[in-house]
């Protein structure tokens, strides 16, 4: 089966490729014995498979119901399942769910709900572990608020981690949003959050394992929205 790989990840792949070439090549020509160049080549191939992993471009197909449903906006672990106060754009009382990406998981980002795009604001910040849960307000990350198609505001968050120093958000005011398309792609270890109306029905608990785009980790109350 053939793997597509992340526009995002192609540079930084033939790179790395060419940079492992380089260190394993003369161990196989002037280096003795080869059992010096056969442990090399193998932690190299290793370590080249995970990245390649890291940078998959799946595309997947949600096949449920799409009325009222809020999808996983990646590959990860729930970490937070709390209700919070949002004060950079919704201003009220949410429910919070964060899922955590390591880097063994895909770090594509999907759309969370199906709706139109309303906003989005990148933040410079810091770089701790995205497993924090201060790195919500206070690490490198970038707010993107959908209105859904039954007129709920959800606020996602892409939250860069310790290791992670490059946000990509292709979400734009007034594109459409669909469970199905990718939002955009964190490189390395980080997070997202998910800011929802009060009320919203969670179908996920913190330690449960998610998969961008097929998911289902809540409700939405058909009568909530926020103010």
């Amino acid at each position: 089966m053939r793997v597509k790989i992340h526009h995002e990840g192609t540079p930084f792949l033939i790179t790395m490729l060419a940079i492992l070439l380089v260190i394993n090549a003369p161990l196989w020509l002037w280096v003795r014995p080869l059992a010096w160049a056969i442990a090399s080549t193998a932690i190299s191939a290793m370590l080249y498979l995970l990245v390649v992993n890291f940078f998959r471009s799946p595309r997947r197909t949600f096949t449920g119901d799409r009325k009222n449903v809020v999808v996983s906006s990646a590959d990860g672990t729930v970490v937070a399942l709390e209700e919070t106060f949002e004060d950079e754009y919704l201003h009220c009382r949410c429910i919070q769910l964060s899922v955590f990406m390591s880097i063994f998981n895909v770090h594509a980002n999907w759309f969370p709900v199906d709706g139109e795009v309303l906003y989005i604001k990148h933040h410079p910040g810091r770089f701790m572990g995205a497993y924090l849960p201060k790195s919500s307000t206070e690490n490198e990350r970038s707010t993107v608020v959908i209105r859904t198609t039954g007129g709920q505001l959800v606020l996602m968050r892409q939250v860069a981690g310790a290791m992670a120093r490059r946000i990509v958000t292709y979400a734009r005011p007034g594109h459409e949003a669909s469970i199905e398309d990718h939002m955009g792609f964190i490189k390395l270890g980080s997070r997202i959050d998910l800011y929802l109306p009060l009320g919203t029905e969670p179908l996920v608990k913190i330690g449960d394992k998610t998969t961008g785009g097929i998911t289902e980790v809540a409700r939405l109350h058909p009568e909530t929205s926020h103010a």
